[in-house]
Order: structure tokens, then sequence, then C-alpha cells
């Protein structure tokens, strides 16, 4: 069950961070979110792994408050499935037991910290901050990604075919060849290409490729 309603910040918008919290401790999941409210973070809060896979994700930058040990799905069943489905968020955990083969595994799999309970306030305070810092910033790399993938799918596939030309390192000569037309229209590509992608050099307009996965190994 999602206790959305008692939890969430009254005062947030859809663009502030939001602390998800999964554990099936009714009493802890009530005490994390009241923390985290007098800092002035969202919080949302599940009592099982299952509660939070059926809900629906914030769209804002998130991380999760995972317990590792709970009745039906564990806290790394869940890891695991949030990896499988490709939902990158960055992940702490709780536990009450010193497990080290559990805490090796929870690290390799990607978690970015492994609080042992009773937690201390600080120190969750500063995992979250850490978490959530990651977070922004992944959805920033995330949203720059996809505003340049935007651009080059505006690109006419003449436009395209010359960016592919020009970040291999061909010449305008080079590429009206390989295109079978006058280097005139290659430049006038080009230069729409260099327009339309927002690049103000070649190697501005490299990196964009290299971010795009078109330039040749």
């Amino acid at each position: 069950m999602k206790d959305h309603a008692a939890t969430t910040h009254p005062k947030s918008s859809a663009d502030e961070p939001v602390v998800l919290i999964i554990d099936d401790d009714r009493t802890l999941r009530e005490a994390l979110a009241l923390l985290l409210h007098t800092v002035g973070l969202r919080v949302e809060t599940y009592e099982s792994a299952q509660a939070f896979l059926e809900a629906e994700l914030p769209t804002a930058p998130c991380c999760l408050l995972l317990d590792i040990r709970m009745p039906g799905r564990s806290g790394l069943d869940l890891q695991a499935e949030l990896i499988r489905e490709e939902i990158r968020i960055p992940i702490i955990f709780m536990t009450g037991y010193g497990d080290v083969s559990m805490t090796v595994r929870a690290l390799k799999a990607g978690a970015i910290d492994f609080l042992t309970k009773p937690l201390r306030d600080q120190d969750l305070l500063d995992a979250v901050a850490s978490a959530l810092g990651r977070a922004c910033t992944q959805r920033d790399e995330e949203k720059k990604l996809s505003d340049l993938r935007a651009c080059f799918d505006a690109l006419t596939v003449r436009e395209q075919q010359t960016m592919k030309y020009v970040t291999d390192g061909f010449i305008n000569k080079q590429i009206a060849h390989q295109m079978g037309v006058t280097e005139i229209t290659v430049k006038i590509h080009r230069g729409n290409m260099m327009r339309k992608m927002g690049a103000k050099s070649v190697p501005d307009l490299v990196r964009m490729a290299e971010t795009l996965g078109l330039r040749d190994a």
C-alpha cells in the first residue's frame, strides 16, 4: 500500500526531488518521513517492493531508501528488477543485519550506500543528499541527451549523412564524392546541419556525435 497522502510534503512541486521509502515497518517509515520533512524534502512511502512496483514513479528526480529484508520481494530482488527494467534510481539500502555478503552484492549492483539500523539521523540525511544530487545530475544528463537526439532527428536524411561524414573527418570535397552531389550542396547541408544541431565548431559536433553513438569505433 502506498502512504502517499500521509507523507508527501504539502508545498511540493512536480520538479522537486522526492525520497521513496520502502520498508515493511510502518513505525520506521513514518519516523523517516518525519525526519526528511524537517529538512524540506518530499517523501513517498511504500510497505513493500510489490506496492512500489505497482505505483506510478514520480517524474521528479528521486532516490530509494530501501529495506533489504522484507516479506515477499527483498530489497535486493527489487534492485535486480529495476536493473532489468533499466530504471535508474540511486538506492540507499537499510538493514538491521550486519550481512557483509549482502552489502557487497548491493554495492556491486550499483547501490550508493548501505546503512545499518538503528539509523543515525545525520548519516541518513548525508546519504539522501548525495543520492538526490546524483539523481538530479542523472536527470540533467538524460534531458541533454533527449534534446540532442531530438535535434538530430529533426535533420533531413542528407543533413544526417553530412554530419556523419564531417564527424568521421571527411572534407567537403570527399563528402560530395561520397554523396554524389556538388561541394556547394554539401556546404548548404553542412551549414543547415550545424545550425540545427547548435554546434559552434567541428569539435563541438564531434562530441555530439560521440554522445549519440554516431561515430565509427
